[in-house]
Formats: C-alpha cells, structure tokens, sequence
C-alpha cells in the first residue's frame, strides 16, 4: 500500500463493495438536508433555508438568497447556545436595504475607485453606489442573486451562480461556486471557485457581521481581537487605498498582541477619522494561497473564541460603524452602533488600479480558488 492507495479485496472492504460500509459513512448516508421554504423576492424566486446541525448541537443556516449566512448558533463557556451573527427571521428582512448582512460579496468586495479600470487596455465602467465609488459588486451584487442549488447534504451546501457578460459592468461569463460546510469542530468553512470566459477581475468574501456576546446583545467593543498582520492599506476620506502598504507598531492598527475593539478606536488618528473606527484592509502575514490562522477574537464574557484562517493575502476589519439603530434584526433585537464586527478575507481594495497589490485578474483556463474557514471555541 502507497500514498494511501488501497488494493486486492482490503479496497473493496475499505469501499463498502462487499457490504460492509463504514459506520460513519452510514450515518451520513441516511441523514437528511434540513431544508425549509424561505420566502420569494419581488419578482417571484423562490429562497430556501439549509439549516446544519453538528454533533455538538451546534448550528448553521445558509440561504441561496446572496448566499447568506442567516444565523451560527454556538455554545458560550457554560456550554448555553447562542446566535453570533447579525441577520433577520424571514427573507423580507434581507431584501429591504441593509449592509450585506450575511452575503456572498462579488464580483468584486470592497471598493473600486470612482467605479471603473483599465484591463488590457479598456476601461471599464462600474456603478458609483459608494459616493464616486463602486462597492461589493455594485446596484445588484451577488448578495442579491437566488443563486442554483448544485448540492446539498446534512453538512454542506455547494451554490452556483453565473454572472453574464457586462453584468454590472464586468467583463466575462463569470461562472462562481462557493461551498459552505459545517464541521463538528464549530467550522464554518467557505471554499470559493470560479472561471471566465474573458480576461476580468474578481474578488469574493462573506460579510457576516458577528457578535459573539450574541446577535444583538450589545455593542463589540469589549471583544478582544489579535491579528496576524504587520502592516496595512491607509485610505483616503473615501476609504480607497493610496497604494502604500505601511507598518503601524504602536499605532491603534496595531492588533500583534490582543486588544479591546475599544480601547483605541477613539484615537486621534486621521485613518480611524476617515473610517469612522476601523474599515481598513490588513495585509496578512503568511504565504497567501495557504490557509493559515489570521485571527483571534475573545469575548469575555460569554468565553466564545472565533479564530479565522484563510488563503486570501488581506483581510477588512471592520466595526460596524454605520449600523445606526434603524434596522430591527433576528427576534426584534436593534440593531445599534457597533453592535457587529466584520472579518471579510479578501484581495485589497481597488486593487485593479494598483499594479503593486497582489493581481485579481482571472483569465479563461484558469480556476479563482480561495478557502476561508470561521472557526468558534471556548476560553475559560
């Protein structure tokens, strides 16, 4: 036996060939999707909900609508379960405006400057739903797609959505995948793929807000956060990189070591001025195509711990500083300023204006590929 090949009649054993199929391969076998109608937009589509049970009795829901991560449910230090991220009860919830709660951000997360590119020589022009700027995929973005069931079992749910040529302004039948599994270790992973038939741009990541006191109960501030990170994007006042890649040791960016959202959020530092708190891209440490762990986040009180790893080279930290207290979410919990933070793991933004920030072009042949796993525990 070699690289883990099986041969002769220990193969057909191992396969289940003969009747003897593992248990575990049993058990999976004979589980059923938990699926559930989850409403219908404006013109009609049908949502539904996938909601994934682990063995620990915690939980995940996932709906197609925008791909969205509608609730993760896990246990505090004294083992009592809770929603940790922002969201609504029902569909309609998701279809008013709101800040992407949950979503599949594409074709590009984050921003564009002042909504257009250059690519082999043409310039493209993309919406300005940012100010002058294009934001996560512009008018109608991938949070706003029903998109295709491809599969669905009692741990997974693999969706599908093509973006046509020049939707939103982007070159390219842009064929996505995105996978989402449940693991009994408290795993939220999130495998990305997709191809084009054009030279184009793409950039995707999950905007799941979190707050792990529990959705809705109170602001972050109190959570402590490490990340692997030695330096950052600064912006201008409208949150679009200069091009420069600057250390911050002894700066209010600087989160080597674990500190308290709020403990220097309120700097006089002209970036958090501009970001109204933190919305700044850091450039993560470790090789990008690896999936390493990026960072930590405790809450103390309730003792939840949410590490994230990822193969993405940034990542936006982001301290739900335009959350304002008009949007009642999940159980008529409000909604208030800086109720959620976001970890969106990502390429940088505006990065098809800057040649220097690692490339998001993707041409015909070749496959998009990145993983990024959501990862929750415990501290005493």
């Amino acid at each position: 036996m070699r690289y883990g090949f099986a041969t002769g009649a220990v193969a057909l054993v191992l396969f289940g060939i003969v009747g003897c199929t593992p248990p575990a391969q049993q058990q999976r076998r004979t589980e059923a999707v938990d699926k559930r109608d989850f409403g219908k937009t404006a013109a009609g589509e049908p949502a539904e909900l996938y909601t994934f049970k682990n063995a620990n009795g915690a939980e995940a829901a996932i709906t197609n609508y925008g791909g969205r991560v509608v609730s993760l449910k896990v246990p505090d230090r004294a083992g009592t379960i809770g929603d940790v991220v922002l969201g609504f009860d029902s569909l309609d919830g998701y279809l008013s405006p709101n800040p992407y709660f949950g979503a599949i951000v594409g074709r590009y997360g984050n921003r564009i400057a002042k909504g257009r590119f250059t690519l082999n020589g043409a310039v493209y022009k993309l919406a300005q739903n940012n100010g002058e700027n294009h934001l996560h995929g512009g008018i109608k973005g991938f949070d706003k797609a029903v998109w295709k069931i491809r599969a669905a079992d009692a741990r997974s749910l693999e969706l599908n959505y093509l973006s046509r040529d020049g939707e939103e302004g982007y070159p390219g039948n842009l064929d996505t995948t995105v996978k989402y599994t449940w693991t009994d270790h408290n795993e939220l992973r999130i495998e990305y793929s997709a191809t084009t038939d054009k030279d184009t741009v793409v950039n995707l990541t999950n905007h799941s807000y979190f707050n792990l006191a529990g959705q809705g109960q109170g602001d972050i501030l109190g959570h402590q956060v490490t990340i692997n990170a030695d330096r950052f994007t600064p912006v201008d006042q409208g949150l679009i990189p200069a091009g420069e890649l600057r250390g911050f040791a002894g700066s209010p960016f600087d989160f080597r070591q674990p500190h308290a959202i709020g403990e220097r959020i309120g700097a006089a530092d002209e970036q958090l001025t501009f970001g109204k708190g933190y919305d700044h891209n850091f450039v993560l440490n470790g090789a990008a195509g690896t999936l390493r762990v990026v960072a930590r986040v405790t809450e103390p009180g309730s003792g939840r711990v949410m590490e994230v790893l990822t193969t993405q080279p940034g990542m936006q930290f982001y301290t739900g500083n335009f959350l304002d207290g008009t949007l009642r979410g999940k159980g008529g919990k409000v909604y208030r300023h800086r109720y959620g933070f976001c970890m969106e793991t990502q390429h940088f933004p505006d990065s098809p204006n800057h040649p220097n920030f690692p490339s998001v072009v993707l041409k015909p042949g070749e496959r998009y590929q990145t993983t990024t796993v959501y990862r929750f525990s415990t501290a005493r």
